[in-house]
């Protein structure tokens, strides 16, 4: 990324030279690093800088000749050859994980020179019809008209026009460990430093359009004629089941009516549904396909929506600190399933619905008739005895070899899958299928497993319909990934990793048999030490996007903040930002149970009941919404009422181990011990280190007589509470007296008068004290 230039001295900005000038023969000890030999230019594009070595150690100056294949006059010019320079910092994302960018090692010892606008223009206009010819000739301070060293390079520019902006994601690579034993990409406070970019090839830099949300947002895409922009989110509470579908204008605006949220679709999948992966745009903007989970096991829209599992079983992720390659991350299962934004359904997609294999990646054909995406065998995302990956390529990576196929469409209906030849059964594993919007060419990624960022990938091109795939010129020597064809199927640009760790933008040219030239840097993307990835052609004029506005993540972030002021017992500022999110969108019944749990915690628990109740009006499958109803209620003396809010929840998440756990307490409390004691059970069952599940165990096998097996509950349950909790001695104390261990007994009930202010108002102080006066020879 180059976003200053060192300042060239020419002898004459622009001179013309004698056609056929005679030079001495000497050994070419130049050797041209930048442009390569063969590279094509856009006609729009601004001038590069040319990067060199030069062997010849005493050589001070350099001249540059210009010669053209058409015959016309050459152009020669005079350069002190200045060193490489870096571009900007951005001192928001320096970080204790990353380093700052360094020169490659040609650079380091390198030299440059950048035509002025001049000669850049008159190299442009005379090498359209064929090559221009740059020749690098050294000159010694101490004999200046003596050519000790000389090199060339051979370039063209095309008569294609790149004719669209680039939008692509701008990023820190900043790896966090913040939380004990966990790293992750980025810390959430670094989120909003994300930001969106659209680059004019024919300017200088880019344009920031979308920065600074408090959500992070990942894949994107658009529709062939570039009137609609799809965007992965991630919603409240790292909710990532979130699909944003909004109309582009120069002004745009993504807010609550423009998200899809993947887990609302109850009933209409009839399985796990959370998060939606790697979602693409139709042609038209009337569909969107995307990787959903495999249906499996029924769960609930809640369970869709709150658990994790999709993650722990669908997909391989592993984070590292190393900033250069900080993940690894794909799906190991998943089915395709197509939305219709006519009747707002998401439905599997049959021929790609098959939960023995993964499907991802999908794109659509131009015409909307096809999809191609990345197939492997299913499996599971970890195997049991293995390592977790500790950098990219680790043998240790679950391995996967995808293999790219096509299905038609077909309104839906869709069909048989088949290989693509070319991309497939070849050994490796290929993914990022990319069609050209002629419909003539697919672009793919081949690597040795996985998808996404890998070092080793590489990009091919083979016929739309399959054949011989051949490796693409444009390839550079690491990461080459997030390739994108240009509205007229000229031009490609993709993003690697071979000048820099952070990630560049660079652009190929493709002609009508499918030929490549040497990859050109899109100079300037970013500052240094940022990354950019996901680049994408948007069929739009210049000025067609010039910003986006989120209003909704802010919404987003309200509800974040209001929640973490919860965690931290905050009450009234999470009181305050619950009923500031209700009165944006009333219909959430996430914030009206979180709303409820803060008033609970306050001494307000009618107003708790409220809000209970409108959560469960609003989503009928909630179970902590009932589990705290049949609290409030139990401790209002409403049994039968508590009792069945607590099996609602259990209908809904029969391992919810807090339910099961107060559902055996109201059982207790009506006498039914045989019923209470198998919910007691399974809640320490589920969670065997819930203090209160242990203790209500306890209670529970005491009233039944089995006093010998409440202790071990009891007195774990006084561990799990750090011995801090007086109610918990107390009942410890008196399964020990029961069960004639009277100096424990004693020990406890000393324990937990401690802890009583006022033993007066103790509900065992009187029993403790008995205890412990009528066994003296326990005293210490």
């Amino acid at each position: 990324m180059i976003a200053t230039f060192a300042r060239v001295t020419l002898g004459a900005t622009l001179l013309l030279a004698l056609a056929g000038q005679d030079r001495p023969a000497v050994k070419p000890a130049i050797t041209v690093d930048y442009p390569l030999n063969g590279a094509v230019f856009p006609p729009e594009f601004p001038a590069p800088v040319f990067e060199w070595r030069d062997a010849a150690a005493e050589a001070t100056s350099w001249t540059i000749d210009v010669s053209f294949s058409g015959g016309q006059p050459g152009l020669h010019a005079r350069s002190a050859g200045e060193r490489y320079t870096l571009g900007k910092i951005d001192p928001r994302c320096v970080s204790p994980n990353n380093k700052p960018p360094a020169l490659t090692p040609e650079q380091a010892v390198g030299h440059t020179w950048k035509p002025d606008a001049a000669t850049w223009a008159a190299i442009k206009r005379y090498s359209t019809d064929g090559g221009a010819t740059i020749t690098l000739s050294g000159y010694a301070a101490a004999d200046p008209a003596k050519v000790v060293s000389q090199g060339r390079v051979t370039i063209q520019t095309s008569r294609d026009p790149v004719g669209a902006p680039i939008f692509y994601r701008d990023v820190p690579l900043m790896p966090s460990d913040a939380e004990k034993g966990v790293i992750k990409p980025l810390a959430s406070t670094a989120i909003p430093l994300i930001a969106w970019r659209l680059r004019n090839v024919a300017e200088t830099s880019s344009r920031v359009v979308l920065e600074g949300m408090h959500s992070c947002a990942n894949c994107h895409s658009f529709s062939g004629d570039g009137k609609t922009m799809g965007m992965d989110l991630d919603g409240p509470r790292n909710d990532k089941g979130l699909y944003a579908l909004y109309p582009i204008k120069p002004q745009t605006t993504i807010t609550k009516e423009n998200v899809v949220a993947w887990s609302a679709f109850r009933g209409k999948l009839g399985g796990k549904l959370r998060v939606g992966f790697m979602s693409q745009v139709s042609p038209t903007g009337q569909y969107v396909v995307t990787t959903i989970n495999d249906p499996g096991k029924a769960e609930s829209d809640y369970q869709r929506r709150i658990y994790r599992r999709d993650f722990n079983s669908n997909y391989y992720v592993a984070n590292f600190k190393d900033y250069r390659f900080l993940q690894v991350f794909y799906p190991t299962r998943g089915i395709l399933a197509w939305y219709s934004r006519a009747t707002g359904r998401l439905e599997p997609l049959p021929g790609a619905d098959d939960a023995r294999f993964v499907h991802t990646n999908a794109v659509w054909s131009p015409d909307g008739k096809y999809l191609y995406f990345a197939r492997a065998e299913a499996k599971e995302p970890y195997a049991l005895g293995v390592k977790l990956a500790e950098r990219a390529n680790d043998p240790n990576e679950t391995q996967m070899k995808f293999e790219i196929y096509r299905i038609p469409f077909n309104g839906g209906k869709g069909g048989v899958a088949e290989p693509v030849a070319g991309a497939s059964k070849n050994g490796m594993s290929n993914s990022f299928p990319k069609i050209s919007p002629d419909g003539r060419w697919l672009i793919f990624v081949k690597c040795g497993n996985g998808l996404l960022m890998r070092p080793d990938g590489k990009l091919y091109i083979v016929p739309a319909g399959g054949g011989e795939a051949r490796l693409m010129n444009a390839n550079t020597k690491l990461m080459n990934s997030w390739h994108s064809f240009s509205p007229n199927s000229r031009w490609l640009v993709f993003s690697s990793k071979s000048r820099s760790p952070y990630t560049q933008l660079f652009l190929t040219h493709i002609d009508e048999q499918g030929n490549d030239s040497p990859a050109i840097l899109i100079d300037n993307s970013t500052a240094a030490n940022r990354a950019v990835n996901i680049p994408e052609f948007v069929n739009i004029p210049q000025d067609g996007l010039m910003k986006i506005n989120a209003p909704v993540t802010e919404y987003y972030r309200l509800i974040d903040v209001a929640e973490e002021h919860l965690r931290k017992g905050e009450l009234e500022p999470a009181i305050a930002g619950f009923r500031k999110a209700l009165a944006d969108d009333a219909d959430d019944p996430m914030i009206h149970n979180s709303l409820g749990v803060a008033l609970s915690r306050t001494g307000h628990p009618e107003e708790a009941v409220v809000e209970y109740r409108k959560a469960i009006a609003l989503s009928a499958d909630f179970p902590d919404a009932y589990n705290n109803l049949g609290g409030l209620l139990l401790s209002a003396g409403r049994v039968d009422e508590a009792i069945g809010n607590f099996e609602k929840a259990l209908q809904y998440s029969p391992d919810y181990a807090e339910a099961h756990s107060n559902l055996g307490a109201a059982l207790a409390q009506q006498g039914r011990i045989d019923r209470a004691l198998p919910h007691m059970e399974k809640s320490v069952e589920y969670k065997p280190n819930d203090a209160n599940a242990r203790r209500n165990l306890a209670l529970a096998l005491y009233r039944m007589g089995r006093v010998k097996e409440a202790v071990p509950q009891a007195a774990q349950a006084v561990k799990l509470a750090g011995g801090r909790d007086p109610n918990m001695l107390a009942l410890l104390s008196r399964l020990y007296a029961e069960a004639g261990r009277m100096p424990e007994a004693v020990d406890a009930a000393r324990r937990a008068l401690a802890l009583v202010p006022n033993p007066a108002g103790f509900q065992f102080a009187e029993e403790l004290r008995q205890r412990i006066a009528a066994n003296p020879a326990t005293k210490r």
